[in-house]
């Protein structure tokens, strides 16, 4: 226990360009709660965002997480949280040996990787698609390895469907194995030193329904804050995602089944407390999940969550009820707000320079829209997908059904006129022969 006058502290592990440390220092202010960031900035800068983070490096999360408890010995540490897949172990090592409650690392470590969790799965009887591991240095005939068609090809360690490619023969197999190749090559991908760059997992498709779901884990014991319908058909070739909207227009057993199924797969990777999300899938055949991270929601989307504690209190943020869930506060259990949201993550239409964002002011304008942010930067290049994996902003909304805000959403975002321009080729200088 802290001394009565002594402040609560948290552990804050994100990427140093992290859309919500933002949002989880405002809250930290209301709160009385003082937090320490734990990014991935260059450690030769002296806090050049002046934020006072602990530089650290999360591609070696255990030195990672000894370089923080080496600079929080004699401090009283209360909670730990990852925002964002790549700090997620380094934070669950740091928790450990700080003595903090929070998920361990086996854990963690299968949650970041694709193949070691469709094994965790089918160990523990939870619905997993087959699926191959397969190396991409010399990818071998799809024949042989037994795979059918359509199935999909994944980079192990990535996230944000960046490399998720379908194919549905073997033509397109054996293309998407080298553009994956190719992608894990780059060297932008290199530079994260992510395990595993030099092998895919191919698994069946599975058709049907994909839901993302927001959850709390106390204790082992799983809270669904929220189902998120995805309404736009994520059929490939590629899974760029785009529309997130709750409650939910599941059936009620639709429902109930989805938050079995994300319970199980949560309980077989033994995940014990903190913010955890899942994206799954529905069919004839059951439910599937398909990914589940040990951190909050990712990028602004965690500004589509509002929750209330009762009727009469003023609503808060994601970021507010994980902190005070982290420390035990009153509010943990604060329920989400009856009214519908939504958030479109604006997709990038082609790769390219971003020459101009145009019709902001018109999309903000449509009914039901209450925010609009473009967070990519103009005259930066940026990819669609499969190799990218950042959008170019978020767009909000709200009312008083699913069906009204996806349709706003879907209004606000033709009234964008996006601008991209091919990328000019780098030009080697000719060496003359003397």
């Amino acid at each position: 226990m802290n001394p009565p006058d002594e402040q609560r502290r948290i552990l804050i592990f994100a990427m140093k360009l992290g859309y919500q440390t933002r949002a989880f220092d405002e809250a930290a202010r209301k709160l009385g709660v003082e937090l320490v960031f734990v990014t991935d900035r260059c450690q030769r800068l002296d806090d050049p965002w002046h934020d006072r983070a602990l530089p650290v490096h999360f591609e070696a999360p255990e030195e990672a997480a000894y370089a923080v408890m080496q600079a929080q010995r004699g401090k009283h540490v209360d909670g730990v949280l990852a925002v964002g897949d790549r700090p997620a172990l380094a934070a669950a090592y740091a928790a450990r040996g700080l003595g903090v409650t929070h998920n361990h690392p086996v854990s963690v470590e299968a949650c970041r990787s694709k193949l070691r969790m469709r094994e965790v799965f089918r160990d523990a009887g939870v619905p997993v698609p087959w699926f191959r591991d397969v190396m991409l240095n010399a990818t071998p005939e799809p024949a042989l390895l037994g795979i059918e068609y359509p199935c999909v090809l994944k980079p192990v360690s990535l996230s944000a469907s960046q490399g998720v490619m379908r194919a549905n023969t073997r033509k397109e197999f054996l293309a998407g194995a080298a553009r994956l190749k190719h992608l894990l090559d780059s060297a932008e991908i290199q530079a994260t030193r992510e395990p595993n760059l030099d092998r895919m997992i191919v698994e069946e498709y599975l058709p049907g329904r994909e839901v993302a779901v927001e959850g709390l884990v106390t204790e082992g014991e799983l809270r669904v804050l929220a189902i998120f319908d995805k309404p736009d058909p994520l059929e490939g070739p590629f899974f760029e995602e785009t529309i997130y909207v709750t409650p939910s227009r599941l059936s009620r057993a639709e429902q109930a089944a989805v938050e079995k199924s994300f319970a199980d797969a949560a309980r077989a990777l033994g995940l014990m407390h903190g913010p955890v999300h899942g994206e799954l899938r529905l069919n004839e055949r059951g439910v599937w999940p398909i990914e589940v991270a040990a951190r909050p929601i990712g990028g602004l989307c965690a500004r589509a969550l509002r929750f209330r504690m009762s009727d009469k209190d003023e609503a808060i943020g994601l970021e507010e009820l994980l902190l005070r869930h982290a420390l035990g506060l009153p509010g943990k259990d604060a329920r989400r707000e009856e009214q519908a949201s939504g958030v479109l993550m604006i997709p990038v239409p082609k790769s390219g320079v971003l020459e101009e964002v145009k019709g902001l002011d018109e999309a903000r304008a449509v009914k039901g829209i209450t925010e609009l942010e473009i967070t990519a930067r103009l005259h930066d290049y940026l990819a669609a997908w499969p190799e990218g994996s950042s959008y170019l902003g978020f767009l909000f909304a709200k009312g008083e059904t699913p069906a009204y805000v996806e349709a706003a959403l879907r209004e606000g975002h033709r009234k964008l006129r996006i601008e991209i321009t091919p990328r000019l080729p780098v030009e080697h200088p000719v060496t003359k022969r003397i």
